[in-house]
This record gives C-alpha cells, sequence and structure tokens, in this order.
C-alpha cells in the first residue's frame, strides 16, 4: 500500500491528508512538531484576549481520529533527503514515503534588524499568541497597581507592519484597550494607552486597493490607532522603538507582524515547484503551502495566504491519488475568492471574488467573521467561536484574558 509522508500540518499540509484519507488504498504519515493545527487568521484574538486559545488549534488526533490510514507523529524535522524521499527527526527516527509533501509554511522574519528577535513579540504561533496576551495584560495591572508607572511608554504599545496581521493587531487592542481600561482596571490612567502602527511603506494593507488601503487608515485613526507610515524600524530597544525618521515610541510591548519567511528547508527561500506541485528535480516530491514558490496566471507568485495553501493542499492530494491510479496530474490553479481584513469593531474591508469586488464597514465586517468562521476546522471551534464572539461584542467580556505565568 503506498505511503505519503506529510511534514507539516498547517493549512496545506493539513488540507493535503485529510484529501488522502478518503482514499482507502494509501497511508499517510502527518509529521508536525505540534500535537495541533495553528489557525493562524484568529492568533491576534488570542493575542487580544477574545479568544480562548482552544479556539485558535486544533488537536491532529482529533481531527483524524477513526481515519485508521493516517498515522500522526509530533516530533521536529531535522534533515531530509529529497532524493529518497526521506525525512529524519530529533528524536532519531527517519519516515520515507512513496511520496514525500513539504509544507512546513513560514517562520518570523525579522530583517536583521537591531533588537528586534530579542526585544520584540511576534506573532505567528499559538505560544507567541498566549505569551502576548500574557505581556498585554500583566502591562495593565502594572498600570493599575502604580498608575506612575504608565508615564515611562508602559501604555504604549507599538505594532510593527501594516499587513492584515499588523492592521488587525493594532485595530482590535485599540478597541480592546478602550473599551476594557475604564472598565477593569479603574486606577490605570487609561487616557495614556496608546497603540501605534509602523509601516515602512506609503500605506497600510499594501495588497488591497487604494480605496481599501485609503478607508483602513481612517477606520483605524477613529479607533484610535496612530499611525507612522513609510517609516521603518531601525532599532527595537529594551525600552522603546527607534524609526528611520529619529522618531522614538517608548513602550515595553513591541508586537512584530512585519512578515515571515520560509521555515527550515533545503532551499534558502521558497521552493521552486512545476505545475503540479512537485518540486523541480525530484520525482514524488511535493511542496506546498507558503513554502512554495507556486504561480499564478500572471506569472507572479502566488500570496501566501490561507486560501492558497488549502487549495494547494487539495490538489496535491489529488495529483497523488491520480500517480497512484496511474493518472495524469492535473497543474494548480488557484481560484481567488478574495482578500479580507479586520480593522476594529464594525470596520472591515474585503475585496471579494476574481475582480475584487470591495465592501466596507459593517457588511464587511460579518463578511469576515462568517469567512473565519467557515474556515475553522472543527464544528465544536464554530460553536464555541460564535458565543465567545457575541459575548465580547454585546456583553463586553473576553473569553481569554488570563496571565499565563
Amino acid at each position: 500500500m503506498p505511503n505519503a509522508v506529510i511534514v507539516g500540518a498547517g493549512f496545506a499540509g493539513l488540507q493535503c491528508a485529510l484529501q488522502l484519507a478518503t482514499h482507502g488504498q494509501m497511508t499517510v504519515t502527518l509529521i508536525d512538531k505540534n500535537s495541533y493545527q495553528q489557525f493562524h487568521p484568529l492568533l491576534y484574538q488570542v493575542a487580544a484576549g477574545l479568544l480562548s486559545p482552544g479556539n485558535a488549534a486544533f488537536a491532529l488526533r482529533d481531527i483524524f481520529r477513526g481515519k485508521d490510514n493516517v498515522d500522526v507523529q509530533m516530533s521536529e524535522v531535522a534533515g531530509m533527503d529529497l532524493a529518497r524521499r526521506t525525512v529524519k527527526t530529533k528524536d532519531g527516527k527517519s519516515y520515507t514515503g512513496d511520496y514525500l509533501v513539504l509544507a512546513t509554511g513560514s517562520q518570523v522574519n525579522f530583517y536583521g534588524i537591531s533588537g528586534a528577535q530579542e526585544y520584540s513579540f511576534p506573532l505567528y504561533s499559538l505560544n507567541d499568541a498566549e505569551r502576548l496576551r500574557s505581556i498585554i495584560l500583566r502591562a495593565l495591572e502594572a498600570a493599575d497597581r502604580n498608575p506612575a508607572e504608565a508615564g515611562d511608554g508602559l501604555l504604549n504599545f507599538v505594532v510593527v507592519g501594516g499587513g492584515p496581521t499588523g492592521v488587525e493587531m493594532a485595530g482590535t487592542l485599540a478597541d480592546m484597550l478602550k473599551r476594557t481600561l475604564p472598565r477593569e482596571y479603574r486606577h490605570a490612567p487609561y487616557e495614556r494607552a496608546q497603540v501605534f502602527l509602523v509601516e515602512a511603506g506609503p500605506s497600510v494593507l499594501g495588497t488591497f486597493s487604494q480605496e481599501s488601503q485609503s478607508y483602513a487608515a481612517s477606520a483605524l485613526a477613529e479607533h484610535g490607532v496612530q499611525l507612522r507610515l513609510q517609516r521603518s524600524v531601525r532599532e527595537v530597544q529594551p525600552g522603546g522603538v527607534l524609526l528611520s525618521n529619529g522618531e522614538r515610541i517608548p513602550t515595553k510591548t513591541v508586537i512584530w507582524a512585519a512578515g515571515v519567511k520560509p521555515s527550515a528547508t533545503p532551499a534558502r527561500g521558497r521552493i521552486e515547484v512545476q505545475p503540479d506541485l512537485t518540486v523541480s528535480g525530484f520525482e514524488k516530491v511535493y511542496a506546498i503551502g507558503d513554502l512554495a514558490d507556486a504561480k499564478g496566471d500572471n506569472g507572479n507568485p502566488l500570496p501566501q495566504l490561507a486560501a492558497v495553501a488549502q487549495q494547494a493542499g487539495k490538489c496535491c492530494a489529488e495529483n497523488i491519488i491520480a500517480s497512484v491510479e496511474g493518472k495524469r496530474p492535473k497543474p494548480f490553479i488557484y481560484k481567488d475568492r478574495g482578500i479580507l481584513a479586520m480593522v476594529g469593531r464594525n470596520a472591515a474591508v474585503a475585496e471579494l471574488g476574481k475582480t475584487h469586488h470591495q465592501i466596507v464597514g459593517p457588511v464587511a465586517f460579518v463578511t469576515w467573521l462568517g469567512v473565519h468562521l467557515a474556515l475553522l476546522t472543527t464544528v465544536r471551534a464554530k460553536m464555541e467561536t460564535i458565543v465567545e464572539w457575541a459575548w465580547d461584542y454585546f456583553a463586553g467580556q473576553h473569553a481569554g484574558q488570563l496571565i499565563d505565568e
């Protein structure tokens, strides 16, 4: 019985494994360093305390319960031999498949900026989100306990990166501070709380239309976010951020959402793939998701989005099944259903369909909620997330306001 070894259980790897699991004549070995799938689009809500961690991560063994042809292995990859389709893990084990699928995703990119890795807090994993939530809540507790400490930037929060993650984090954090500080931290000088969004480019949401960019900038300002556009970070210091124009923002909390790079792979960058997602020069080896340099209709690399990863995972599985059955593989054709970004309470931008028809405001806000609910992996998570969102929206109470020591 042919076996496929899949490295990485993100959107791409998980979708590939789920699709292959339906083929009774195949076995699948799914390897990931975590025991769960991380739902990256909602990690910022865990960091802001709007969602519990359990609604942004899903146990792999639960997902594949009852699928006897899928073997989940929690282990970290130490090396690969693509010619032999073999993966070696840090615990000394070796896995060889008739097919090898690389779906290791991305990791944080600090771009070599001085102090960024040491003094900022990335937002790319569940652990990152939980740690950041605790950092934010500790700052609020400290300001409530000793209001005089707020004068040294304790209540300044700097988000670096004006893409969707940075915009969503900044807008949501500003809303949370505005609603939470006066009510729950009554001694803290809430008027001193500030959220800054630093972006090196001329606008936020650089991949969106100019109209969406303008709306997002205006909505962020209305929600209390201070924009610092066309200013890059020169240095992150223990007590502040130094910008390229010489401005220094005193802060103890720098949230890094400035970009990602491919995770450790046999190549230095994204892996070049053929139209059927096989790795150039290696038979029956595939690369999918953020790791793969897959091209769109215009010949440009496809964006590193969950939708791209999921569609690539499905296409990869279908091509593996076709190979097993002696059929011809199909080229991966990404179906662009649009892009979305949350800006804050009742504010979002959505560009839907291949033509990117624009919607902004409350309608886009509801659209964003619906799309992300549909993407959640389990029915239980969908139901619990609806309840937590409603509790926050109507009652102003957050589900995840816990400090993890």
